[in-house]
């Protein structure tokens, strides 16, 4: 296809989220990516003055490459909505539901989905004593890549010491033990289900260093739990409503057998980074990354 006949692409990155370098790096991928699949791009660290520069640029679409608050809380989509931009990825409402880990939770339990115990406790609440037994997690209700996440072991005698950096509210998880499974949905489709293998907690650093986490493609475990995490991981799609593609992530304690699987969140706007996941499940379904990035570009919508 003819360079002049592919719409001009506007890749939004970096922005004021706590995961603005993830965010630079994907949207660099993605960048060059579309460029050697014969796109006219233009690369935008969006801050405050977005809208001035999508008005001056004029895209054909957004590419949305933000992570986190602001970029994948639904803000961001609600602006591209008011302007008539098309855009990736998931809208107004699925952003902002997924983004909100409890109301998520709602959703999956409503759908029949497994999700942990969970509730939202003041900060202050949680540095005072257990809200619940331990073991537990405590993080945010609102931020994604295990931004701000602290575990409270089984035998722990004090609460978390959270950072004066944590919001005032945040939410109490019960810990579920196991193995780290994820799978990436594409236009509804679940891809393929991967195995997460980390020296310790899967954090920040596993997700994003080199060498932070090993990924097992497709993960070697028992086929009913292989099948449930491609059915649970495409309902939640459907339960927030997503569009585009979305990743799924699971905890499954093996000594529980099917009772053991756990959905802990959906993310709608999955990293794309060269150790991310989603690119790496598509290659594994034969979709190079070209291709990946070039789907998404069409599969960009408004009021969806």
């Amino acid at each position: 296809m003819s360079s002049r006949t592919l719409p001009r692409v506007a890749v939004l990155m970096g922005g004021p989220s706590a995961e603005r370098e993830v965010s630079l790096v994907s949207g660099a991928a993605c960048a060059a990516a579309l460029r050697d699949e014969g796109y006219t791009v233009v690369e935008i660290d969006a801050g405050p003055d977005l809208c001035a520069r999508l008005t001056a640029e004029k895209p054909d679409v957004v590419f949305n490459a933000l992570h986190g608050r602001w970029g994948e809380d639904g803000c961001v989509q609600g602006m591209l909505e008011w302007m008539r931009i098309p855009y990736t990825h998931s809208g107004v409402l699925a952003s902002a539901l997924a983004m909100d880990k409890i109301r998520a939770k709602e959703a999956f339990a409503a759908a029949g989905l497994p999700v942990a115990e969970s509730r939202l406790v003041s900060a202050d609440e949680a540095r005072r004593g257990h809200p619940i037994a331990p073991p537990y997690v405590v993080k945010p209700y609102n931020e994604g890549s295990s931004v701000g996440v602290y575990i409270v072991r089984e035998k722990a005698n004090a609460p978390a010491q959270l950072s004066d950096g944590m919001p005032e509210t945040v939410m109490v998880e019960r810990f579920v033990p196991g193995r780290e499974l994820t799978v990436s949905v594409m236009d509804g489709r679940p891809l393929t289900v991967t195995d997460i293998v980390t020296d310790g907690w899967y954090d920040y650093d596993a997700k994003y260093k080199a060498g932070g986490s090993r990924h097992i493609v497709p993960a070697a475990i028992p086929a009913d739990i292989f099948d449930a995490c491609m059915a649970h991981a495409a309902v939640a799609h459907r339960a927030l409503g997503c569009r585009g593609v979305s990743r799924s992530d699971f905890r499954w304690d093996e000594a529980r057998g099917a009772d053991g699987l756990v959905l802990l969140e959906t993310n709608t706007q999955p990293g794309m980074t060269p150790t991310s996941l989603v690119p790496e499940q598509a290659a594994h379904e034969g979709i190079s990354f070209g291709q990946l990035v070039s789907w998404m570009v069409g599969d960009a919508s408004c009021s969806r």
